[in-house]
């Protein structure tokens, strides 16, 4: 059920309160315009959470991404955390994945034809996207965990709640693992319940609907975890998931922040599973390498496959050392998302909705600058940013 991976240390509020305290004040300053916050003319969309921790956040990203990268010229643009390097980054083909960071490396591994940047200004990183003339055809330029940087005032911004760490249950940091006070959900525009059970009830659906008790402007989704075939990182043919089964023992290796859920989606198909569970953005050492092969050596039975995520792949893939063995069974499973009460239409209209009505380069903004051109003169017309929350 939801908030069943929610545990609060009680004997932590009092720093969580101290903490809440300065969080408090320093939206207050955004609030009062005191700290200021940008509006960019190019539509600027936003998806983060007030949690920490894993909330899906990659896989909605790639989701946009998708919808959108056949119509417009996409840029994302992310801190790039645990990178090496500083300052503004525009990743390359042959980007070391040290440079920018495993999930923009992983982005733009997958996806080739979109400018994937880092920067942890974002700001600056908007400006150089737009300003740069290499990237200077963007038409959207998509935000990784952006929602506390409230330097930047987005078009659209999506905040994603995780079904099993529902923010109305749990507490702020470090007592729980909010990173801001509940409150801070009425900045978003879109909020998605994500990782939802694929059985979800419609009663449990009313229900998360009622707590969330949203604004009128504001528009509630749900999405739910959807896998792909197991994709080898060295050699040999995909493996379908359904072929998974009791007599399969599976070693499942994440340095993610929340791997319970895959657990929970794994379990149907085999109750053999070993997790080999290491801290988010993990970076591999030798001795991961030796544990990783110990590990699969030490697994009983003829089916024995290795298992991990695509982020986790990004940080992996050329380590040495691996064993044939491992190299052989080590499979990658692909994540992406599924929206639920036949919502995806809705969605996307609202996107592509808003990033038409804004944007400079693409064939979408075609009829709008055509209308311009016959009405140039009047100052009503000139470009600006209009917001989602002005449609």
């Amino acid at each position: 059920m939801e908030g069943d991976f929610i545990k609060i240390n009680e004997w932590l509020l009092p720093l969580s309160w101290i903490y809440g305290w300065g969080v408090r004040l320093r939206n207050q300053m955004f609030e009062l315009g005191i700290l200021k916050s940008r509006t960019f003319d190019i539509p600027v969309i936003a998806v983060g959470n007030i949690t920490v921790g894993g909330s899906g956040k990659t896989p909605h990203v790639e989701y946009l991404i998708n919808m959108l990268c056949n119509k417009v010229k996409v840029a994302v643009l992310s801190r790039g955390y645990k990178r090496k390097s500083r300052g503004y980054v525009l990743a390359e083909a042959d980007t070391a994945m040290a440079e920018i960071g495993d999930e923009p490396y992983q982005m733009k591994r997958k996806f080739k034809d979109i400018y994937v940047a880092v920067d942890k200004d974002r700001c600056h990183g908007i400006d150089q996207i737009t300003g740069n003339k290499e990237t200077s055809d963007t038409d959207v330029i998509l935000l990784d965990d952006a929602f506390q940087h409230r330097y930047v005032k987005p078009g659209i911004n999506i905040l994603l709640v995780d079904y099993h760490r529902l923010i109305m249950y749990d507490k702020l940091l470090p007592a729980g693992r909010l990173r801001e006070p509940k409150s801070g959900k009425s900045r978003a525009d879109i909020v998605i319940v994500t990782k939802c059970p694929q059985d979800l009830k419609p009663m449990e659906f009313r229900v998360i609907t009622k707590t969330m008790n949203l604004y009128p402007y504001q528009k509630l989704f749900f999405t739910t975890l959807k896998y792909g075939n197991l994709k080898p990182v060295y050699c040999g043919p995909d493996r379908k998931l359904s072929s998974i089964n009791e007599n399969t023992h599976v070693l499942l290796l994440t340095g993610i922040a929340s791997p319970k859920q895959m657990i929970v989606d794994l379990e149907p198909y085999t109750k053999n599973i070993n997790p080999l569970t290491f801290a988010d953005h993990h970076q591999f050492i030798a001795s991961d390498i030796e544990r990783i092969n110990r590990m699969y050596a030490e697994m009983e039975g003829d089916d024995r496959i290795i298992i991990t995520t695509e982020k986790d792949n990004a940080r992996l893939f050329g380590m040495k050392g691996l064993s044939d063995e491992v190299r052989q069974h080590l499979f990658v499973l692909p994540v992406s998302v599924d929206f639920m009460l036949g919502q995806e239409e809705e969605f996307k209209e609202k996107i592509i909705g808003y990033v038409r009505k804004n944007s400079r380069n693409s064939i979408l903004a075609k009829t709008k600058d055509d209308n311009k051109s016959d009405n140039s003169n009047n100052p009503g017309n000139r470009p600006r940013t209009i917001s989602f929350r002005n449609h």
